[in-house]
């Protein structure tokens, strides 16, 4: 290419030396120069015309010879030609892998651009969710998933968790639907069939519940008996250390059989009533009086920093406090202190329950509410504990729109902190001229 550029100077170089010269001879050296330099554009305007012509025509065969400067462009040209079609080639066999891949997978995919329309789906997609891929191109997913849940969750843009809705492709059917944010504006919406799940989890819940009714009656006439007995003046001294552990195992089972009920009757149940007005502040004081002062159990403080109310279960978040009180106070040495707090702002309001008790390994967090879960099992069974009070706190927060975060350090205590959405609040004046607003589901 050197060779040919330099070739190109000298020549051009030749051919404006010779107009001089001819020039010069008729003592008009300028004009010579300029005819040269026409001489040399038009010769460049013919070749550029060639070219063109030759690109829409697709034929070469006078740029193919040569060493000029046009014929080193048509050799260029046609390199990137033959390299954009062998890239194109391999792109094409990398998007026709990508999708086989794509087409093999179990789960439904949908590539969606920003403004949620559709752009791509899989094959599992179609057949789990009843996509169809060239007449749903470029329509909003939504007017395909016609679940208001749905709706709520593109609205809400937090992504973090997925979403189980109806399926409108399958009769009973059920779907995990998650959005995962990739690339600058696009998203990836993963659906799962969890029909399965769902029928085996309620499978589990009416066993639980039958078993746990089917319990009931033989715990009462137990503990009955054994109520009876212990009340019994001509009992053998030897006799009433065996009957007190069997009617505390009793009421154990009996409190556990209550608690397993209640767990069923929550998961199964929708959201809370909004026609119930829940008085917080009130239901904090009745714990700490039900709860405090019992024992060596640690001091309990209670601050109402708002006089904001909730619309919802009174008896559901009573459960709550006391859930999250008596493990705060079982876990807490006497010496220490527990802490209930009731605040709002204009974002939400939050129910938290603070210990300075033994804390938790970090490993243990997401567990606690699993039902049964307890990270130390003889303490807590020792202690009353069965495993499911912070599964029913889960489930009634659920119920009422809100979410539990938990923080801990072993050796420095917990801090439990519910926290309830602006349509469940109802906004007392004190709190309104604070600048916090609220208005009911």
């Amino acid at each position: 290419m050197q060779r040919v550029r330099r070739k190109v100077i000298s020549g051009h170089l030749l051919l404006l030396a010779g107009g001089a010269l001819i020039g010069w001879l008729y003592d008009q050296i300028v004009i010579g120069l300029l005819v040269a330099a026409l001489l040399a554009l038009g010769w460049h305007i013919r070749q550029m015309l060639k070219f063109e012509q030759a690109l829409r025509d697709k034929h070469f065969g006078s740029l193919k010879y040569g060493d000029s400067i046009w014929s080193q462009l048509y050799s260029r040209f046609n390199y990137q030609r033959s390299e954009s079609k062998r890239y194109k080639k391999s792109y094409r066999r990398l998007l026709k892998e990508v999708r086989k891949s794509a087409n093999a997978m179990p789960d439904g995919g949908i590539i969606l651009n920003s403004n949620f329309e559709i752009v791509l789906c899989n094959k599992a997609a179609q057949r789990l969710a009843g996509f169809r891929r060239r007449q749903d191109q470029g329509h909003r997913v939504d007017n395909i998933l016609r679940d208001p849940a749905f709706g709520k969750y593109l609205q809400a843009r937090k992504f973090e968790k997925g979403i189980e809705i109806r399926s409108p492709a399958k009769e009973g059917g059920w779907l995990l639907c998650r959005i995962v944010p990739y690339g600058a504006d696009e998203l990836l919406l993963l659906i799962q069939d969890i029909t399965e799940r769902r029928r085996l989890a309620a499978m589990r819940r009416d066993f639980v519940a039958n078993a746990s009714h089917e319990l009931r009656s033989p715990l009462t006439v137990v503990s009955g008996y054994l109520d009876t007995m212990a009340e019994e003046n001509e009992m053998p001294e030897q006799w009433r250390k065996p009957l007190l552990q069997m009617k505390t195992q009793a009421n154990r089972m009996n409190r556990i059989v209550a608690e397993l009920l209640e767990l069923s009757r929550l998961e199964g149940a929708g959201a809370a009533p909004t026609d119930e007005v829940v008085d917080v502040c009130r239901l904090l004081a009745a714990a700490k009086k039900s709860l405090g002062g019992q024992g060596e159990s640690p001091a309990i403080d209670v601050k109402c920093n708002s006089r904001a109310q909730l619309y919802g279960s009174k008896a559901e978040i009573e459960s709550v406090i006391v859930n999250l009180l008596s493990n705060a106070v079982r876990h807490t040495p006497h010496n220490g202190q527990v802490k209930l707090l009731w605040e709002s702002d204009e974002a939400c309001a939050t129910l938290t329950v603070e210990d300075t008790g033994i804390g938790i390994e970090s490993e243990h967090l997401p567990r606690l509410t699993e039902r049964f879960f307890r990270v130390d099992p003889g303490r807590s069974r020792d202690d009353g504990g069965v495993g499911l009070g912070l599964a029913i706190v889960k489930h009634v927060l659920e119920r009422h729109d809100a979410t539990l975060e938990i923080e801990s350090t072993p050796g420095r205590g917990s801090r439990f902190s519910c926290q309830f959405p602006l349509s469940r609040i109802i906004v007392a004046e004190a709190d309104l001229s604070a600048g916090i607003s609220g208005k009911k589901d």
